[in-house]
């Protein structure tokens, strides 16, 4: 589910697990990154949102933690994600559209 509209953006597949992967792209940096994230409360991404081109999680709702920041940050977010053809790897790029019905992730 997109949380709201957004045009197509392409960036770099990026598992973020938790705090140890937020303090390394604070140090390397989160430009051009889709974070992917397992839950919806992840409040541990805080300190990058802004450096995020998307994030993509495999649970909760629009209404969800995730959501509701992705939405203040006007930054693109696909929530419930499934991956029926395999979850793209680490460092893949990927493009997130959230412009039609649903939120589409592509492998580029």
């Amino acid at each position: 589910m997109k949380v709201f509209d957004h045009g197509p953006v392409t960036g770099r597949w990026q598992l973020i697990e938790g705090p140890d992967n937020v303090l390394e792209l604070m140090d390397t940096g989160a430009d051009g990154v889709v974070g992917l994230v397992r839950d919806a409360g992840a409040t541990f991404l805080a300190p990058i949102y802004d450096e995020l081109t998307a994030v993509v999680c495999t649970s909760g709702t629009p209404g969800s933690h995730i959501g509701i920041v992705s939405r203040e940050y006007r930054l693109p977010c696909v929530m419930g994600a499934t991956f029926p053809e395999g979850e793209p790897a680490d460092g893949d790029e990927v493009e997130i559209d959230c412009s039609g019905d649903q939120g589409v992730i592509r492998g580029r």
